[in-house]
């Protein structure tokens, strides 16, 4: 079993283009032995988002903390709050950005291959 306290985890400023005022922690990954998910923690802070983008496998995400918005395929952007769950399917564009006054989180669930070698998107 493995344990830490997120506290001590390096944050990595997102550095993919379209990505504003957004940081990644790698909370579990390849890194630490896990072969087959990587748990990562995305804070996006105030007037920030991810880059409106696609890739080639699903995600899970739990909203933690703040509030944000998810552009939908289509556009259309879905209000998350603390406890909403999305699901985001392999290679469906979507974006995620902060929508308040405070720091926008969220846990993201990839395949652990997304980080051999680290990847931050």
């Amino acid at each position: 079993m493995i344990i830490k306290k997120t506290s001590s985890i390096a944050r990595t400023p997102v550095s993919m283009p379209g990505a504003t005022d957004t940081d990644m922690q790698m909370l579990l990954g390849p890194g630490d032995g896990c072969p087959n998910f990587a748990m990562r923690k995305f804070t996006v802070h105030p007037g920030g988002h991810t880059p409106h983008h696609q890739h080639d496998y699903e995600h899970e995400v739990l909203v933690l903390a703040g509030r944000g918005h998810a552009v939908m395929p289509d556009g259309a952007r879905q209000l998350l709050e603390p406890g909403d769950v999305a699901y985001v399917p392999a290679n469906q564009m979507h974006q995620f950005l902060n929508a308040g006054p405070t720091d926008f989180e969220f846990i993201c669930l990839v395949p652990a291959k997304v980080h051999q070698p680290v990847n931050c998107s």
